[in-house]
């Protein structure tokens, strides 16, 4: 897109999925250019293309349930505002419970978004098969459903950005990573790149399961773990499905596309970290295989056509992490979203632009803050409600 990046920038981001983007594009709008992103890999190279593409307002905390509210409406709108058609399809979440513990965390999710206005059912064990046709019965012990959550597909709403972005003059450059931050002449921030060194007062990381590295380049210790999570896609079949399913007990997310391949991942314990490659499992495979088995019988002998990996960006309270950093002056962050960045990203995205701008945000500090996790006693779990 460019030839190569100037001395200085009003604002620079360093990250180039949808977090970074939509960061640069609610700047640009506002008029904050010149504006860089800078990308380590080629455009939707991490999480950002590597999601199972899931939207939900099922949350723990109404701050959440906000942002997701106003996510879903901007997913909707997204078609006619970018020229780009994410196929956000609202089929809902179907979460499943099977033990009372698990029953008692869905009262409360239900109790949360019930109060933010939104239609939420919880369902006894004996209907979650109306909106689950063929779903194995025996260990479940109830549902919740809301039919406005829903999913897309990633890469379109990925590539309207961007070409939004290249409309308003920000400059994205790809295979460019960061591997310095230091305070330069005039209190500005500097980052090294492999080849050069651009200068900013502003410098957000968006870099999504990298962005603990990122932080640590700056001389910040955070406390943001990537951890691996893998996702695989069958052959196509006949439609069945129309929500997402979410198993508490296991992290089990599952989702029929509009082509009818079952996309769907759970957890598989792997060294925290970031790793090259990002690969696959056979242990993922195995235990994959037979989670949907259990769920659905009927599905066995299904092939499955691939298999990936990606990272999320874990917090210990499950929270994101936005705003200035009290320790480094003009360096914002904009990660720790877990798996779930890709969903919220038009209304956290916002709020982190506001940040940058000086603006005030309606984001609670003890929730969302960079300096939440500096006092002697760090926040307690917060947003357990983690899978899909």
């Amino acid at each position: 897109m460019n030839d190569g990046p100037r001395d200085r920038y009003a604002v620079a981001i360093i990250g180039g999925g949808i977090v970074g983007l939509f960061t640069a594009l609610h700047l640009a709008r506002a008029g904050a250019g010149p504006i860089a992103v800078f990308e380590r890999g080629f455009l939707s190279s991490g999480a950002s293309g590597r999601n199972g593409g899931g939207v939900r307002q099922q949350w723990e905390t109404a701050a959440t349930v906000k942002l997701a509210s106003e996510a879903v409406a901007a997913w909707r709108r997204f078609p006619g505002e970018f020229g780009y058609n994410p196929y956000f399809r609202q089929g809902g979440y179907l979460f499943l419970a099977e033990s009372d513990d698990e029953v008692a965390q869905l009262d409360r999710v239900a109790a949360v978004v019930r109060s933010c206005g939104l239609p939420i059912l919880r369902l006894p064990a004996e209907r979650v098969a109306e909106y689950a046709p063929g779903i194995g019965l025996r260990s479940l012990k109830g549902g919740s459903f809301l039919g406005s959550d829903g999913t897309l597909y990633p890469f379109p709403a990925i590539w309207g950005v961007y070409e939004e972005l290249r409309r308003l003059g920000v400059e994205v450059f790809l295979r460019t990573p960061v591997v310095g931050i230091s305070r330069g002449e005039g209190g500005l921030l500097q980052l090294r790149l492999e080849r050069s060194t651009i200068s900013a007062p502003k410098v957000v990381n968006a870099a999504g399961g990298w962005s603990g590295e990122v932080s640590r380049l700056a001389g910040l210790d955070v406390p943001n773990v990537a951890s691996r999570h893998e996702i695989l896609a069958t052959e196509p079949m006949k439609r069945f499905l129309d929500p997402m399913i979410i198993r508490l007990s296991d992290g089990l997310y599952l989702s029929q596309t509009m082509r009818g391949e079952l996309v769907g991942g759970l957890t598989v314990p792997h060294p925290t970290g970031t790793v090259a490659g990002m690969p696959s499992s056979l242990a993922f495979l195995r235990r994959m295989g037979r989670a949907v088995v259990e769920l659905f019988p009927s599905l066995r002998g299904l092939n499955v056509l691939r298999a990936w990996a990606g990272y999320y960006d874990d917090t210990p309270d499950g929270m994101p992490v936005i705003g200035e950093d009290p320790r480094l002056p003009g360096f914002y962050h904009a990660n720790g979203f877990g798996g779930h960045g890709f969903m919220l990203s038009p209304a956290t995205t916002r709020r982190v632009a506001q940040a940058v701008l000086g603006e005030r945000t309606d984001l609670d500090p003890a929730l969302f803050s960079p300096g939440r996790f500096l006092g002697a006693v760090r926040p307690g779990s917060v947003e357990r409600l983690q899978p899909g």
